[in-house]
């Protein structure tokens, strides 16, 4: 089915506002009920996460592929899935949801639309884990699309789910998401001031998955022509 780029930009904004939402409105909801336990409060973080990513790719990916994150929409420009000329609309729409959602969270729990994050993310370790986690999401990305489109949903959300706790930095994997976590002072927030490196390590993890996914299949079609040219000479 084909779709205006105003219904795929709209779809990109809500679905951003929803990842956001369950983000953010989870890590409120789980620190409150974890008394104190951080393991506890992650676990939900990470569980109403993925399964809100899940959801979120099976409804909207037939409407505007579902990237819900800019690092997402630049590989598939880079790749010549989606035209430059829509990038743009899409990253307004990304980044513009992703807001929309922290605000409809705060709302929901009865705290103000907006408040700088204090929580500190920074340091070596963490940008490196934000480099890690966004390579790995793009690996899981592009080989689903091109081997198992069908299972794209459900492997995007148990990546993102296994992320949170094999990372230092908990898988932000999302420039959209760590900007707009910068203005919720709760549980899944971070410091402005440390969010404009979280968003170069995402987009280097997000340029050297694409390349290497590129690289491998180089590497297939040259073996694919050694092999065609073995059986000619056979």
């Amino acid at each position: 089915m084909n779709f205006t780029l105003r219904a795929r930009t709209t779809a990109e904004f809500v679905g951003t506002a929803f990842l956001l939402a369950a983000v953010v409105g989870s890590g409120i909801m789980g620190e409150q009920l974890a008394a104190g336990n951080v393991a506890i409060a992650l676990l939900a973080n990470t569980l109403a996460t993925g399964a809100m990513l899940v959801v979120l790719i099976l409804i909207l990916g037939p409407i505007s592929g579902a990237h819900l994150n800019p690092a997402v929409t630049l590989a598939m420009a880079w790749e010549k899935s989606l035209p430059w000329s829509e990038v743009p609309v899409y990253l307004a729409a990304q980044i513009s949801g992703a807001f929309a959602g922290v605000a409809s969270a705060h709302l929901m729990f009865g705290m103000p639309l907006f408040s700088a994050s204090v929580h500190p993310r920074h340091g070596a370790a963490q940008i490196w884990s934000e480099s890690v986690a966004t390579f790995g999401l793009l690996l899981v990305i592009w080989s689903c699309v091109r081997f198992r489109p069908s299972a794209t949903a459900y492997a995007v959300g148990a990546y993102i789910t296994a992320a949170y706790w094999f990372t230092a930095s908990t898988s932000f994997a999302n420039p959209a998401v760590t900007l707009a976590r910068s203005a919720s002072n709760t549980f899944a927030g971070i410091r402005p001031m440390d969010a404009p490196a979280f968003v170069a390590a995402q987009l280097f993890g997000a340029f050297a998955a694409t390349r290497f996914v590129r690289w491998l299949g180089t590497e297939h079609v040259e073996l694919r022509q050694t092999q065609q040219i073995g059986v000619r000479e056979s």
